[in-house]
């Protein structure tokens, strides 16, 4: 059975922010696991390093976000199942939502609990709101309990490009693979 390939990519700075998201991202879950895990004196250092790389992933989301209003997306393959049409979909809209609401949670979190946002190079954020102790709790819970939901959903999100890189081989994987893109011959 040959399947419809599709043989359109993602941008060149789509696929960069791409890959170094994934990277800063996946660096944000085991930091912030490993802060909630220790009191060493290492807790500082990954408290400071986990602020700046979340304004630096909000930052990038946003271009990100632009980037693919503007310039779009491959379109998936016209064989695919309409329930994996829906579900590629809505978990990619889920994605980009966690990636905008995850470090302005934090923000908000820290300036609840009227800690300075304070990044490398002695930036400091202005806090977005008030202190409260009970929303800073609210905030700190909602905050972790989106963070395992993250995981979940990038751990889907692998599973899906390795389903569709090694079982359905159909250019969904290769429209945002890092590589170059392999020649392919007309049949």
């Amino acid at each position: 059975m040959s399947r419809a390939m599709f043989h359109a990519r993602f941008s060149g700075a789509q696929r960069l922010l791409h890959w170094t998201m994934a990277a800063g991202i996946v660096a944000m879950l085991f930091i912030g696991v490993a802060m909630l895990s220790t009191v060493a004196p290492a807790y500082v250092p990954l408290v400071a390093t986990h602020k700046t790389l979340g304004v630096a992933l909000f930052a990038l989301v946003l271009v990100r976000l632009i980037l693919r209003l503007t310039l779009g997306a491959p379109p998936l393959p016209a064989d695919l199942p309409p329930l994996m049409r829906l579900g590629a979909v809505l978990s990619h809209w889920a994605l980009y939502g966690l990636m905008i609401v995850m470090p302005l949670l934090g923000w908000a979190m820290l300036s609840a609990a009227a800690y300075p946002v304070v990044l490398f190079g002695n930036v400091r954020l202005p806090p977005i709101l008030p202190q409260s102790d009970s929303l800073h709790t609210l905030l700190w819970a909602a905050h972790r309990w989106l963070a395992f939901a993250f995981f979940a959903l990038i751990l889907l999100h692998v599973a899906a490009a390795l389903f569709h890189a090694l079982v359905r081989r159909d250019g969904v994987f290769e429209a945002m693979s890092p590589l170059p893109a392999k020649p392919t011959a007309e049949r």
